[in-house]
């Protein structure tokens, strides 16, 4: 099927499919969702534009959002990678989603967003859209996700700490149930432990909410517990447990062994060296490039890429 065969069953002019198709800002809204409706019922996909190289990337930035580090982290690879292939880059908070109807772009990043979010993404945006640091099953092709293997991820830092001797493992999983990685996070440490016959309780398995400002009381109780070890994915919580242990007047690792996120600009430099799991940021924005540069091209692009974290071993992690 050609274009002009959708501007006729649409009622609208070739002029007004391709301005329709390459997002231009001076259609309506309901002239843009009725083309996409035609085109949907014939199964019309038109060929992306190579020559739009704008993408706009979605950053989640408020102040209660509980993986802003990674999120930095994430957008300082993406702002490498992308111009390095010959892309401009348009950053837009996620309250501000309402411009992307007044822009031109080929492609879309959404960094920590849920996929929920973009339900309807297909009906209003012929482009594609890459969803980074979440795992979802879209059911729709302009949908494509990149994230890190959380049960992988899980699995290396537990067996870190076992390793190292250590039998009672304390777990605080940066986030509330039900929103973001953390009931993947809270799940797959439950089995890692499991699976070393280590114990699992909920007690030692705590989710730390939306900010850090729970980790002194969660670590407390933890501590009564007499954990040997403590694992925080997520957030800042390697600085802020740092903080806790010296109100608790226990020291890291002689006291207790500590895993954390890895934060670029903090873990090595700490007192004692942070051990960290780090997602492979500059593969992620590799990765999601690559599926931008496949749909600009007319190539199927894979609906997910799932990647391996890395440990970093430093000096958080005493022999026992």
């Amino acid at each position: 099927m050609k274009i002009q065969e959708i501007a006729r069953l649409a009622g609208v002019s070739t002029a007004t499919v391709s301005r329709v198709f390459s997002h231009h800002p001076s259609i309506r809204p309901e002239v843009r969702e009725h083309v996409f409706a035609v085109a949907r019922q014939y199964g019309y996909h038109p060929r992306l534009s190579t020559r739009q190289r704008n993408v706009v990337i979605i950053t989640p930035y408020n102040s209660v959002y509980p993986v802003q580090s990674c999120v930095d982290m994430i957008l300082m690879a993406l702002t490498q990678e992308l111009p390095k292939r010959g892309f401009r880059l348009e950053i837009l908070p996620v309250n501000n989603r309402e411009r992307l109807d007044s822009i031109q772009f080929c492609a879309a990043v959404a960094i920590g967003a849920e996929p929920a979010e973009f339900a309807d993404w297909g009906a209003r945006f012929p482009v594609p859209l890459v969803i980074v640091d979440r795992e979802g099953e879209s059911g729709a092709s302009d949908i494509h996700f990149v994230h890190s293997d959380e049960e992988q991820g899980m699995q290396i830092a537990v067996d870190h700490l076992f390793r190292s001797g250590c039998r009672r493992i304390g777990c605080i999983v940066h986030g509330s149930p039900g929103t973001g990685n953390t009931d993947r996070r809270c799940a797959a440490i439950r089995r890692a432990l499991e699976e070393r016959s280590l114990p699992a309780a909920d007690s030692l398995i705590l989710c730390s909410g939306p900010g850090s400002e729970t980790y002194v009381e969660l670590i407390g109780k933890l501590l009564r517990q007499g954990v040997d070890a403590l694992f925080c994915p997520g957030g800042n919580a390697g600085i802020v447990s740092l903080y806790a242990f010296s109100l608790y007047n226990r020291r890291v690792p002689d006291d207790i062994s500590l895993i954390a996120s890895e934060q670029t600009f903090f873990s090595r430099y700490a007192v004692p060296p942070q051990t960290t799991i780090t997602p492979d940021y500059p593969a992620m924005a590799s990765a999601t490039v690559d599926i931008i540069e496949a749909r600009l091209d007319g190539q199927t692009a894979p609906p997910s890429v799932v990647l391996p974290y890395s440990l970093l071993s430093r000096e958080s992690v005493a022999i026992r």
